[in-house]
């Protein structure tokens, strides 16, 4: 019975050395509006160029030049 309250005293002593805080601040977060250009002629260019150019072809080889 004598280690009883030394041994209660030691588990709460103990147990407040576990017990951690931690605070964490949020700094307010500003957002700005993004403007992106793309340029998307040349790809659309090339493409098209690409596309004719199978038309071309095919209109070449149906009627020859003179």
């Amino acid at each position: 019975m004598r280690f009883l309250p030394l041994a209660l005293m030691a588990l709460l002593t103990l147990q407040g050395a576990c017990s951690t805080r931690h605070q964490v601040q949020v700094a307010p977060v500003e957002v700005k509006p993004i403007h992106i250009t793309i340029d998307v002629n040349v790809r659309v260019q090339k493409d098209l160029e690409d596309f004719f150019s199978d038309i071309d072809k095919a209109q070449e080889e149906l009627a020859p030049t003179q």
